[in-house]
């Protein structure tokens, strides 16, 4: 389970940014549907949603290119090479922020315990990580590094309750990669619920192509293609049958590849496209002679073709309870398609295992309080030194009778284009 990402100084994003699902005691609206008890004694309630809106280039994008590389670079950090560069991307328009380090800290429940970590980098090494939990109500500050300019080393504070080889994972820590990847890849049993609740984490952006294959592998078995059909079929996408054949892939011979290409990257991209298949999807439908007609799923809507890509994400979501973050999410989706996505996280006969999602959007159709309560909205523009800052919808203390969708647009909220006027 989320509960607050913060994010300072990466890409558009200098002065600290916080996102969190926590419920509002102010509002009990949709207080049975769209929020939830985590259990944990001292814990608000938690969001099962939560929507993004700003115009094109505020930045939205870049809080989930945030969380993305923050999950894997803990994912995989261990195998960072000694001497390489760490992939930040610090606020370009300052420049003292091109000098300081980018800093990132999350907090979520996971196995019922409370855990709160974090870490500070700029291009080189780890400036700054930490990790508290909380098993028994109260903080245990279980370590903390922080690097030492003077003596160029890094200083370590470790806690009673954290148990272990804790000397041998420091010593094996590089610079340049995260103790928590570390020592996980060195059999520490105490770390596992934290790395594996990044595990769970699932971050979809527009520029993600491989998704398709999530839908792709549930359709290998029947019992799979029969969950994509009922998730198709019951977004009123009316197929009676989809039909899945891996085909090989074309033969690419060595003239087919850039002359200039050095030999060596050649001869590796083409062994590791040796043996490969791609999948041939097909959507089968009855024409009104009873026959059943295939289509191809590239010859299907951009809708369609979305939904799909979405159906074996969204259901593996809805069995695991993961936490979901979707970059621009009614793309190509029909409003009521957005609603139909949405309704399955906030449905808890559903979504029984407590699944969270936080999209960004442009359709300002959920913008209704039937289907959003007011903490779950947020906005995100640009200030005048071209700073991402993003804000909850609760700082205007909307009444809950407000049309907020109306007021978005008159411009009541900010995050709105400023669009001008075009002379010839």
């Amino acid at each position: 389970m989320f509960i607050e990402f913060t994010v300072t100084n990466y890409r558009s994003i200098q002065d600290t940014q916080m996102m969190s699902m926590a419920a509002s005691n102010y509002y009990n609206d949709l207080d049975g549907t769209n929020c939830f008890d985590c259990g944990v004694a001292g814990l608000p309630k938690l969001l099962r949603s939560a929507a993004i809106y700003g115009p094109n280039a505020a930045g939205k994008s870049n809080l989930f290119h945030a969380l993305k590389f923050m999950q894997k670079f803990v994912l995989e950090s261990h195998a960072q090479q000694e001497g390489l560069q760490i992939n930040i991307v610090p606020f370009a328009l300052n420049k003292r922020s091109q000098t300081e380090p980018s800093e990132f800290e999350i907090s979520f429940l996971q196995d019922n315990v409370r855990y709160q970590y974090g870490f500070a980098a700029n291009k080189i090494r780890i400036v700054k990580e930490w990790l508290l939990a909380y098993p028994e109500g109260k903080a245990q500050h279980w370590y903390e590094r922080k690097y030492d300019a003077a003596t160029d080393k890094d200083e370590w504070h470790f806690s009673k309750k954290f148990i272990g080889r804790r000397q041998l994972w420091q010593d094996a820590t590089r610079k340049n990669a995260l103790f928590l990847s570390t020592a996980i890849q060195l059999n520490n049993e105490q770390l596992k619920p934290v790395f594996n609740w990044f595990q769970k984490l699932v971050t979809i952006l527009p520029s993600d192509q491989v998704l398709i294959n999530f839908s792709v592998d549930h359709c290998a078995s029947k019992e799979g293609t029969s969950r994509i059909m009922r998730f198709m079929n019951a977004a009123d996408i009316n197929i009676v049958g989809i039909h899945v054949e891996m085909i090989p892939m074309p033969a690419i011979k060595h003239e087919m590849l850039p002359s200039g290409m050095p030999q060596s990257i050649k001869d590796s991209l083409l062994l590791d496209m040796q043996g490969k298949q791609i999948p041939d999807v097909q959507f089968l439908h009855k024409a009104d002679n009873g026959e059943i007609v295939p289509f191809n799923l590239m010859d299907e809507s951009d809708g369609t073709k979305r939904l799909f890509t979405f159906a074996g994400p969204w259901l593996d979501v809805l069995a695991n309870g993961r936490v979901m973050f979707i970059d621009e999410l009614g793309t190509s989706l029909h409003p009521l398609m957005l609603r139909f996505l949405l309704g399955l996280i906030q449905n808890p006969e559903i979504n029984k295992n407590y699944a969270q999602l936080i999209f960004t959007t442009h359709d300002t159709s959920v913008l209704d309080t039937d289907i959003l309560r007011r903490d779950q909205i947020w906005f995100m523009e640009k200030d005048t030194e071209q700073k991402s800052r993003l804000y909850p919808l609760s700082d205007f203390k909307p009444r809950k009778e407000e049309a907020i969708e109306k007021g978005y647009l008159k411009g009541r909220y900010g995050a709105l284009p400023f669009i001008g006027e075009l002379r010839f």
